[in-house]
Parts: structure tokens; C-alpha cells; sequence
């Protein structure tokens, strides 16, 4: 399984970026779809999550500012951002898991201006 992010970029505090994974197979075989972030010095953390049955786990850091969702037919998920701060800056890792197995994608840097 290869996994492609992109969508990251600079922006400006308030502002909105879109992020993309696209998957090298049908993501509607895969039982998890998420992203994480991983800050300098800080633990990789999740940010959202699509789970089996469609329910989603959104962070309580980015709720109701960031959103998750899938597109089958492209094989690709997106984390909308909306309403940047600063703290949400951070590389930004796609996450999928066929099984038992964990993909993750190379990564986005997402920085958030003041």
C-alpha cells in the first residue's frame, strides 16, 4: 500500500488548507483512514479518524475546525482545515490499516502563521 499527502503549505492564522492521501488501492478495503500530526519535540498524536461503519474520532484540539472524509472513488481521504492557529502547525501523516497492518503516508508540513 502507497499512500501520496499533499495539500500543505504556509498559511496565515485563520486561514484553510486541504489535505489529500490518496491510496495505491480501494480505500473502502481499509478498517481505519486518519491523520496525525507530529509537532517538533511533541509525540505524534491523531487528528481525525474514519473508523468501520463510517463513525469518525475527531481531536479535541481541532474539533469543529478540522474536518475528515473520504472520496471511494478516487481512493482518497481529506482533512479540511479550517480556522488555523498556530498550534496546529506540524507535519501531517496519513494513516491507514488494512488488518492488523499500519500505512502511513511520507508526510505534509502544515505551517501556521500568527
Amino acid at each position: 500500500v502507497q499512500l501520496q499527502a499533499s495539500g500543505g503549505g504556509l498559511v496565515q492564522a485563520g486561514g484553510s488548507l486541504r489535505l489529500s492521501c490518496a491510496a495505491s488501492r480501494t480505500i473502502s478495503d481499509f478498517n481505519l483512514l486518519g491523520w496525525y500530526r507530529q509537532a517538533p519535540g511533541n509525540e505524534r498524536e491523531l487528528v481525525a479518524q474514519i473508523r468501520g461503519g463510517g463513525s469518525t474520532v475527531i481531536a479535541d484540539s481541532v474539533k469543529g475546525r478540522f474536518t475528515i472524509s473520504r472520496d471511494n472513488a478516487k481512493n482518497t481521504v481529506y482533512l479540511q482545515m479550517n480556522n488555523l492557529k498556530p498550534e496546529d502547525t506540524a507535519v501531517y501523516y496519513c494513516n491507514v490499516r488494512l488488518s492488523v497492518i499500519n500505512y502511513w503516508g511520507q508526510g505534509t508540513q502544515v505551517i501556521v502563521s500568527s
